[in-house]
Formats: structure tokens, C-alpha cells, sequence
């Protein structure tokens, strides 16, 4: 009979040389869900992801924000990968993605917003300024006025487009470089929720951003009028003659509508469809309605016969402009 010892040896040499599959049970890598996204998307979007996450185990959603515009050639000029991206500005996507080469074939859009101005209590004038006097009190000297990169990100041209139609509205010429003159370069990023602590810590008075940000942030904000502050689809014929002249050419006003789609050759595109199919749906709809911007229903698309089946069924064509 072998010695207790001996048999200790025995059974250690036997379990060294079984299978590593049967001595730890290990967690498989999670796949990776690739999100280029404006900056203004962040709150909901992370909402979103957490949703899909819950939904579809084993998938972690990274989501990177940044101006729509530079988010669009990070995966045309440099070649970087993404599964989705979503843009504050549905015409980014054809501009862009559509060009020659091609590296995208459809898209839709899945939420509304406006253009407005936020402050504080600590902003210049805040006791004094309202929906009347704005323009002219944002053109006071010693106000400081933030703003997004026009060349960069949607919020930017469209600040300086619905400046642009405020002349016209309000029949007040040089409206538009009155107010522009205090919103300096050193008061521009690349996306304007990057200056929401400037704001908040009294570094400048006044920030141009959409109504959604302002609602998320509990910012105060000017209720700007419809026919101004890119809203609404009823006029879109208006909102033409508001041009911001960039380095990427001029740019013509339009509503504002936020368009996601899935580039060309995605590594990820069956969870890619997954998740625009949550956006779409109606508890993705209630996420973006609940931090402030205007859903649709059901969503418009361009190029629905690209589209992925399952996302077929979820959307409308786009109206003719």
C-alpha cells in the first residue's frame, strides 16, 4: 500500500495534467460596441448603452463625443474603426460619409433640438435679459460668450446661423457680428459641452448650446423664437437663408435632426444593428425625449432599402425638402 504522501503525489500529478478548461472556468472577453457620437449626445447616449448592456450580456458599449464633423473624419480621413456614428446634424452624414470613397450607405434620424444661449445667476445682466432683449444684451461690452468651433461641430454653424436669421427677424442689421465679437476664439472648442464648467464657474457669462443640454445641466436658458432657433421642420424654408461661412464652405440652416448610421464594413455590425434598433424603438425615443430633445415617430431614413432588415421596419422615408 502506498504512503499517504505517496498518494498526495499521485493525485497532484493527475490533476496538473488535466484540461486548464476544467480547472478554471473563465469569463469570455466581452465584445466591443464602438460609438463615434456628438458631444451633446453624451447624457443619453450613456443611458442608452447601459440599457444595451442590460439587454445583450457579454457587449460593452465605448462611446467616444466630440464634434460631429471631426467625429465623421476620424473614420474617413483617419481610418479610425466604429461600429455607429451619431451626429448632431443629419447632413454631416451624407457630406461626409457618403463622399467618394463611400463609408456609409443609409441613415436616420432619430431626434430634434434647438439652438439656444444658457447662463447663471453669476452671467452679466441675468436679472435683465429675456426673450425681447437678448441679441442686444449679449452685444454689451465685457459679456462673454462661449461657443462651439463652426469648422468642427454642428452647434457652432447653426449659433451663427440662427444669428444670421435673427437680423432678419428681428429687422436688426449687424445683429450677428455684435454678438459673435464677444464670443472670442479663447471662448471656442471643439464642442460647446466642454465649456458648460467655464460657464458655471462665472468664466464666461453666456454659452450657445442646444435646449437639451440646457434641461439636462438645469441651466437657465432663452426661449428663443421657432422661427429662429432651428426647431422646426415647418420652417425649414426660412431657416435657408441662415449661412455660416467655414472653412468646410458655407453651410445653410436647417431643423435640427440628429442622424446615427453604421459605416461600411463595421467589425461589429450585427450589435451595431442591435443598438440602432433600441435608439429607434420607442424606449430608446423616451430617453432622448426625457433629456430634452424631440423624438420622432416613428423615426425618418434615408436609403431605407440599404438598411438592415429589422431596422427597415422601424422607420419612414425622409420627407423631400
Amino acid at each position: 500500500m502506498k504512503s499517504p504522501s505517496r498518494l498526495y503525489v499521485a493525485l497532484f500529478c493527475c490533476v496538473a495534467v488535466l484540461p486548464a478548461t476544467l480547472l478554471v472556468t473563465q469569463a469570455a472577453e466581452p465584445n466591443t460596441l464602438t460609438i463615434f457620437a456628438a458631444g451633446t449626445l453624451a447624457v443619453p447616449f450613456r443611458q442608452i448603452s447601459a440599457l444595451y448592456e442590460q439587454k445583450n450580456g457579454n457587449v460593452a458599449v465605448q462611446a467616444r463625443f466630440g464634434g460631429s464633423v471631426m467625429m465623421a473624419k476620424r473614420i474617413t480621413d483617419l481610418h479610425q474603426d466604429a461600429d455607429l456614428l451619431a451626429v448632431a446634424d443629419y447632413s454631416v452624414i451624407p457630406k461626409y460619409m457618403f463622399a467618394n470613397p463611400a463609408h456609409a450607405a443609409w441613415y436616420a434620424g432619430f431626434a430634434r433640438n434647438a439652438i439656444t444661449f444658457v447662463y447663471t445667476d453669476k452671467s452679466k445682466y441675468a436679472g435683465e435679459i429675456n426673450a425681447e432683449n437678448w441679441y442686444k444684451i449679449l452685444a454689451r461690452p465685457g459679456v462673454e460668450i462661449g461657443r462651439s468651433n463652426p469648422d468642427t461641430d454642428p452647434s457652432g454653424y447653426q449659433t451663427v446661423q440662427m444669428l444670421n436669421l435673427a437680423e432678419k427677424f428681428y429687422q436688426a442689421p449687424g445683429l450677428e457680428q455684435s454678438v459673435l465679437a464677444n464670443a472670442p476664439l479663447a471662448n471656442m472648442r471643439d464642442t460647446e459641452t466642454s465649456l458648460i464648467s467655464a460657464l458655471q464657474l462665472g468664466q464666461i457669462d453666456y454659452l450657445a448650446i442646444y435646449r437639451s443640454d440646457a434641461l439636462q445641466h438645469h441651466l437657465k436658458f432663452i426661449d428663443l423664437p421657432a422661427k429662429i432657433d432651428l426647431s422646426d421642420p415647418a420652417e425649414a424654408a426660412f431657416y435657408k437663408g441662415g449661412v455660416a461661412h467655414t472653412k468646410n464652405g458655407d453651410v445653410f440652416g436647417k431643423p435640427i435632426v440628429y442622424a446615427v448610421t453604421m459605416p461600411d464594413g463595421a467589425k461589429n455590425a450585427a450589435l451595431a444593428e442591435k443598438y440602432v434598433a433600441l435608439l429607434l424603438r420607442p424606449e430608446g425615443q423616451a430617453v432622448m425625449k426625457n433629456n430634452g430633445f424631440g423624438a420622432f415617430s416613428p423615426p425618418y431614413a434615408v436609403h431605407i432599402e440599404a438598411m438592415p432588415a429589422e431596422l427597415k421596419k422601424l422607420v419612414k422615408p425622409w420627407p423631400s425638402s
